[in-house]
């Protein structure tokens, strides 16, 4: 079923079941790969929270979380490029594995800050997990990006914490932007 919100028309994309599947399968990886370490996750605010809180129950190893807060889009469909760290990382990484979780890497500009800030506080490693991969919209490689949930078009989505104008995170769901109108 579609659903609009503002003058935007958004239609189904990827189911909720299919989103629990694939964090199952990311959960083990995670449980694998850092058996024999207790590493830090650390969440992007606003967007991954609803991944976030859904993966930590699939990873069943020692861990910390903790929150950062990057704002790239302000209100638009379309990133403004404009970098804001509204919640910058104040717990001490150096020497730990850290799990960076994205909702979704587009562009690639607000992880290439994000990890230039976390690389400055020297961290043992640095891996990325991310729900959403636009690989055709990328503009930076990034080898830290490990966990990929689902690889999609450059389409604009919403729902499963990702918004439009503040609004659709909340949707179990995500969907897509109707035709891709997008603005210029």
């Amino acid at each position: 079923m579609k659903m609009t919100i503002d003058d935007k028309t958004f239609e189904p994309f990827i189911e909720f079941n299919m989103i629990e599947k694939r964090l199952r399968l990311m959960g083990i990886q995670l449980n694998l790969d850092y058996e024999d370490k207790v590493p830090i996750f650390i969440c992007v605010l606003n967007g991954a929270f609803m991944f976030m809180a859904d993966l930590m129950k699939e990873v069943h190893i020692g861990c910390e979380t903790t929150f950062v807060k990057v704002a790239s889009y302000h209100g638009d469909t379309k990133s403004s490029g404009n970098l804001i760290e509204q919640l910058p990382l104040l717990i001490d990484i150096k020497g730990r594995d850290v799990i960076v979780v994205e909702d979704i890497v587009d562009t690639g500009r607000t992880l290439k800050f994000l990890l230039e800030k976390i690389y400055q506080k020297e961290p043992a490693s640095v891996k990325v997990a991310t729900l959403l991969l636009k690989p055709d919209a990328l503009e930076y490689q990034f080898d830290e990006i490990s966990f990929v949930g689902f690889e999609i078009a450059n389409d604009f989505v919403v729902g499963y914490g990702l918004d439009y104008k503040g609004l659709g995170r909340n949707m179990a769901d995500i969907y897509r932007l109707v035709g891709q109108q997008l603005p210029g």
